[in-house]
Order: structure tokens, then C-alpha cells, then sequence
């Protein structure tokens, strides 16, 4: 894998010397520096890695990286495709394995002793890759093949599109930029990954170690038993007496919704709320200050006039008024369901003479009652429909129905945690090894909240030579007494099925680059294959086969199925203008001149916006991972509600036929979405699925939101 496309490095000797008190030397071998072996192809030796070998290992690739693209980019010899492109590929393969690993261990294996190393590494990466993309030789090249082969009259195929790729990236990373100017750029891209690791170990730190600890049995009413033991273990596994709840959205967002203690709701949410926002060593703001001034530091170095103006150079919304326009489009129609769901509430409340306004802390709480009341659907008795196991058992049933997957688990590899499974993904009907799938689904220290995928190795076929990927999901389920089956929510059960569409895009993919494979695509657009799987979960044929009872073993009864059908729209202005809100204030954030109090900034924003005060952002500020721990979705949290406009169009294309298990319907979303990689234009991979451009309205009816002319 070039090392332009992924964090990834290679390396020149395969061991080291280390002196013993006698002065003796003996070679010690950095497993980091190996390549991987095994079965499938080779597989991470998660067993033989050490954090102390990071460093080392890093260095070492960094600098055989770098003599292999001195090598390409000093070669006397005409630019072709073959002499430049294809040694490009095959640059940085050990790189890119030790900064996967290094990112396994920053997102799930953290500790005080990878700290340091994370702190130290980040910025050294950053100037390596600033070292590849300012390369005025390199780049020489490049640009000679892009201009030759954009003059060509002809159908452009893959080799077309990674030069073009390539091309795109370089200069969006500041090829055409003069010596000084590159200078100051890789010196705020050093700074900015330096202040990355502090936001995210802060905040890694705030969701690790703070907790609220419940002593009182009487404090548990509306909790089932199911919950009650699982914070009990939680407790346990920090040496307390009782019941804890843990600062994850996995255990916070079920005791909102559960617990009939008003005043333990309200101090739940405001620890999870307030994580990195505290006014300790741990509060991100001063961070997310620096963060803001280097970005437009970095924007104005490309003669641009804002962060999001840079960063939506490369992807399919283009310009940041088009990003902006969807979601204001939406944001009306969001907030103004978000009022009709209160007024239910609080119609409900008044019923009842409480005397109490709703607040934040109550709206999953008594979301929940008037569920009820409307259609006699309870989320506990869906609950215990949904266990854990028998929905990763779903996911795999989907995969084989829609993309001729089958997955069998094995033992035989290396795991980087007693938690994690993996397992073996075939082709059905052919039997043929298609690639990996690693699943680590329970919270734990060190582990960043939330769920993802990762892909350990992108397929590929250069000269033939066939790679198969490994992916991985990662959740943060929290786990109940030994034994027992872990029970989920709707919610989470319909966020395995979003993550498991990542990686079924990464094990889809059939190309021959590696830049471009599997889900190294456009970030508005990587969200469409993995939202599209979510609407596999309500369907009859998931639920019958799947959902059963964790005590009986009987399926969901059909009365049951209704009532969640009926339900589709419920709380979609909840969960809309959440995500909204907080895709707003990551565009104006990074639109606007760097604010020097982003709390305030993200109060007088919400307030601008009439933002209902009865909920928050998915994401506040301080705690915003996806724009502040990186720059992957920096003024690109949009992505999320434009690649949902893809998916709901896209998903009609199955109702328009024969149903979500239609096999032509599925053979073209594997043909032109999942598989392709970005080998073409996304748009042009949605038009060739869906035979037109994406409309709207689907993802309004979708929402329940009312249609206009």
C-alpha cells in the first residue's frame, strides 16, 4: 500500500542490536518489522507485539520508505505507469502494516505506556507523508502521466482513476505549493497530529475513568435485571461495591431511557455530556482552540478561506454551500418534529401532575412512555428479543442472502484481546477464501467508545498477485455475568448491522490498487454502503430467524413485528436533529474565523439555530471525536446526512422490485456500490446502480417528514 493513501510505513533491517551489562550484542528481531505469516495470507501477530517496539519499528519503516520513493522519484527514466504507478503501490507495505497495528493499539489497546509513544510518533508520521507528498520529483511524474493520460480520447479504466487519484491527493496535500510554503505546512500538520493524540487520549481518559457508582438497590427501579447485572460487573471490574455506569454511550444512553430516578438520569447525562468539558488537565477546549487556528493556518497557506473550503475539495459535496444547504433544508423539518415529540411528552407528564418540565435527561425516559402510549411497543420487551450473538448470526445470514458471504469461525490466528473472534469469510456458492472478519464487542479501559471498523489489509491484485482483506468491527456492548447472553437494544442491534456494512464494502472490494480498495472513498459517500445494511434489521426474514426470546427460545411474535413497523418514524426528531446540530456546528466551526471559546461558540450557534432546549448535539464540541481526534471527518460530519440521501434513494431500488432480498437488485448494488472500491466516481457508481442521480424525498418519507413541492 502507498503510503500516500493510509498512515503506513516500511523499513530497511529487520532487527536491532541491544547491548548487555558484559557489552555483549545480541539481535533482537521487532516482530513489528516481520512480515505477516500464518494462514489467509499472513494475519497480525497480536501475540509478539510490544508497545516498546513501536518506536523503533516506525522509524525504521519511515526510513525504508522513503528510500524506496527516493528510488521512484530519481529513476532518469520517462514516467510510465509501470516504472512509477505500480513501484508507488508497492511502496510503504511495512509501514502500513506497524501503523495499522499502531492504530489497533491507539483505538482499543491504550494504556500509560502507549501514551507517550502516540504523543512522540503522530507528529514524526505526519512530516513522513509530508516528505512523500512534497516530493517535487515525485510529484514531476505524477503530474507528466496525469496530463498524457487526461489527453487521451478513450474509456478510463483503473489505471486512469489511480493516477487521477493520485494526482488529486498530492496536490490537495500541497505539491504545487512552493519550498517555503510546504515548510510551514508540514510544520501545522506535525502540530495538528500532536494535538490529535492529546484530544483523543483526554477524552479516552474522561470515558475510561469517570463512572457513576450506585449503592442503593432502591436506586435501580425501571432497570431490568439483565442491565442490573451487567453494572454490577462493571462495578466489580473497578473494584466497587454496587452498581456502576460506565461514561460509554452503551451503558448511559440505556439508563436514560430505563431508569425511573430522575435525579441519577440528570447526573448520568451531565458526566456524559461533560466529558472533556470539565475545566481539568483532561478538558479539550484549549486543544480544540489550537486545533481551529492551525486548520486555518493550513487553509490560508492553500489561498483558501476556510478549513471546509480545503477539505471539501475531495469529496462529493465539492463546496461547503452545498453541504450547508442539505442540512438546513432538513433542519426545519427535524426541529419542528423534535416540538411535536415534546409536546407529547410533556402532555404526558401533565397527565400524570408531576410538575416537572421535560428536560434533556428525560427525553429517552419518557420517549419510551409515549411509545407506549402510542403503540403499545416497549423497547425492554424488544430487548429481550435481541441477543448479542444471535444478532452477529443475523448479520452473517444477510451477507450470505445479499453478497454470497459465508463466515466460519476460527482459532488458528492470533487475537489482540480474549474478547476479539475472528472469522473466516468465504464466497457460498464457490467456497473461495474471501478475506477476514475480527469482531471485538465489549467496553473495556483503553478502548475508545462508540463502534467502528477497521481494515487491517486492503485486497488487491497487482501482477496478479491476489491480497485478501481483513477488516474488523469494534463495539462497545457491556458485558453481563458469565455465560448469560448479552442483551441489546433496537438501536444497537441496528448499529452492528451500519458497521457490519463497512465491512462487508472492505471484504467486497475487487480491484487491482490498493489505494483504491474497499472503503478508501470519498467520506460522504463511505456512509452509503454500511446506513443501506441498516434496513435489513426491521425486515420479517431477520426478526423470525433471529429475534428470539433469550429465555424461551420462541421468535418475536408477528403482533410485536407490527408494532416496530408501525413505530419506523417514531423519535426521527430526536435522532435527526441531533445529528444535525452537530453536523452544523462542525461546518460552522470550520467556516467561520478560529473561535477562542468553542463553548460559547457552540451556545450562541444552537441558539442562532433555535435549537430545541429539550436535547443536545450527538456530539458536543469538547467530546467530538470524529472532527477533533483526526482530520477523517473535519467539516465532514455532513457525510453522515448525505451519504443517508444516497442510501434511502438506493434502498427504494429494492422495494421497487422484488423486496430486500432481491437477487438482481443485490447483484448490482455488489456490482456498482460494494465492490468497485473508488475505481470510479461515486456518482457515477450510484447512477449505474440506481439509474439516475439521488433524490430527496426518499430520505423523507424515510424519516417521516412531510414532502415539499
Amino acid at each position: 500500500m502507498c503510503a500516500v493513501a493510509v498512515a503506513a510505513v516500511v523499513v530497511t533491517s529487520m532487527s536491532f542490536t541491544t547491548k548487555t551489562a558484559s557489552a555483549e550484542t545480541k539481535p533482537y528481531a521487532n516482530p513489528l518489522l516481520e512480515k505477516w505469516t500464518g494462514p489467509f495470507g499472513g494475519v497480525p501477530a497480536f501475540d509478539k507485539y510490544k508497545v516498546s517496539d513501536f518506536k523503533p519499528a516506525l522509524e525504521a519503516a519511515m526510513a525504508e520508505n522513503l528510500k524506496e520513493i527516493d528510488a521512484i522519484a530519481n529513476n532518469s527514466a520517462k514516467p510510465t505507469f509501470e516504472n512509477t504507478m505500480i513501484p508507488l503501490e508497492q511502496s510503504g507495505a511495512t509501514l502500513s502494516r506497524i501503523s495499522r497495528i499502531f492504530d489497533i493499539y491507539s483505538s482499543s489497546l491504550s494504556s500509560d505506556e502507549f501514551k507517550p509513544v502516540e504523543e512522540e510518533m503522530g507528529p514524526k508520521l505526519a512530516a513522513h507523508y509530508d516528505k512523500i507528498t512534497q516530493n517535487d520529483k515525485l510529484f514531476k511524474r505524477i503530474d507528466t502521466l496525469y496530463k498524457a493520460e487526461s489527453k487521451k480520447k478513450m474509456v478510463r479504466g483503473e489505471k486512469f482513476r489511480l493516477i487521477e487519484v493520485y494526482h488529486k491527493n498530492f496536490v490537495h496535500a500541497g505539491a504545487k505549493l512552493d519550498a517555503a510554503t510546504k515548510a510551514k505546512l508540514s510544520e501545522v500538520n506535525q502540530k495538528l497530529a500532536g494535538f490529535y493524540a492529546k484530544f483523543n487520549q483526554n477524552l479516552q481518559g474522561e470515558e475510561g475513568e469517570l463512572f457513576v457508582l450506585i449503592e442503593q438497590e432502591s436506586d435501580l427501579a425501571g432497570l431490568p435485571q439483565g442491565f442490573r447485572e451487567a453494572a454490577a460487573e462493571a462495578a466489580k471490574a473497578k473494584n466497587k461495591k454496587g452498581w456502576l455506569i460506565n461514561n460509554t454511550r452503551s451503558s448511559v444512553d440505556p439508563f436514560l431511557m430505563m431508569s425511573e430516578n430522575r435525579g441519577l438520569r440528570e447526573k448520568v447525562w451531565k458526566m456524559f455530556v461533560s466529558r472533556g468539558d470539565n475545566g481539568d488537565a483532561r478538558d479539550n477546549n484549549a486543544t480544540i482552540v489550537e486545533i481551529l487556528k492551525l486548520r486555518a493556518e493550513r487553509a490560508k497557506l492553500f489561498g483558501l478561506p476556510s478549513h471546509a473550503a480545503w477539505t471539501l475539495e475531495t469529496r462529493m459535496a465539492a463546496k461547503p454551500e452545498n453541504a450547508m444547504k442539505l442540512l438546513e433544508d432538513l433542519w426545519p423539518a427535524a426541529t419542528g418534529r423534535v416540538r411535536q415529540e415534546v409536546a407529547d411528552m410533556q402532555a404526558l407528564v401533565d397527565k400524570q401532575k408531576l410538575g416537572i418540565k421535560i428536560e434533556p435527561w428525560d427525553y429517552r425516559f419518557y420517549m419510551e412512555k409515549v411509545r407506549k402510549d402510542k403503540y403499545d411497543l416497549d423497547q425492554g420487551e424488544v430487548k429481550q428479543y435481541l441477543q448479542l450473538d444471535k444478532m452477529r448470526e443475523a448479520m452473517f445470514w444477510v451477507a450470505g442472502e445479499l453478497f454470497d458471504f459465508s463466515f466460519t469461525l476460527v482459532n488458528n490466528v492470533p487475537i489482540m484481546h480474549p474478547d476479539q473472534t475472528v472469522y473466516e469469510v468465504k464466497s457460498k456458492s464457490t467456497g473461495k477464501h474471501v478475506g477476514l472478519w475480527y469482531f471485538d464487542p465489549y467496553a473495556r479501559e483503553g478502548k475508545n467508545s462508540g463502534a467502528w471498523m477497521n481494515q487491517y489489509r486492503d485486497q488487491s491484485r497487482i501482477g496478479g498477485k491476489a491480497i485478501n482483506t481483513i477488516v474488523s468491527n469494534n463495539s462497545n456492548f457491556v458485558k453481563g455475568k458469565p455465560g448469560e447472553p448479552v442483551l441489546i437494544s433496537w438501536d444497537d442491534a441496528v448499529t452492528m448491522f451500519h458497521e457490519f456494512g463497512h465491512a462487508l464494502h472492505g471484504l467486497s472490494s475487487n480491484v487491482t490498487y490498493p489505494t483504491l480498495s474497499g472503503t478508501a472513498v470519498a467520506t460522504d459517500y463511505v456512509e452509503f454502503p454500511s446506513q443501506i445494511l441498516e434496513h435489513w434489521v426491521p425486515t420479517p426474514e431477520v426478526l423470525n430467524k433471529f429475534a428470539v426470546h433469550y429465555q424461551t427460545g420462541k421468535p418475536m411474535p408477528k403482533e410485536l413485528i407490527e408494532k416496530i413497523k408501525k413505530a419506523a418514524t417514531f423519535n426521527q426528531g430526536f435522532d435527526t436533529t441531533e445529528l444535525l446540530s452537530s453536523a452544523l456546528i462542525d461546518m460552522k466551526l470550520h467556516m467561520s474565523a478560529p473561535t477562542s471559546d468553542p463553548d460559547k461558540f457552540e451556545r450562541d450557534t444552537l441558539t442562532a439555530l433555535n435549537m430545541p432546549s429539550e436535547l443536545v448535539m450527538r456530539h458536543r464540541t469538547p467530546q467530538f471525536r470524529h472532527i477533533f481526534g483526526s482530520d477523517g471527518y473535519s467539516a465532514g460530519y455532513y457525510s453522515y446526512v448525505w451519504s443517508d440521501v444516497l442510501q434511502a434513494d438506493a434502498f427504494t431500488a429494492f422495494t421497487e422490485a422484488g423486496g430486500p432480498y432481491d437477487k438482481e437488485v443485490a447483484k448490482r448494488l455488489v456490482k456498482y456500490v460494494f465492490s468497485v472500491g473508488n475505481t470510479i466516481d461515486p456518482s457515477e457508481g450510484f447512477r449505474k446502480f440506481r439509474g439516475r442521480d439521488p433524490k430527496v424525498d426518499a430520505l423523507k418519507v424515510e424519516r417521516g417528514f412531510p414532502l415539499t413541492k
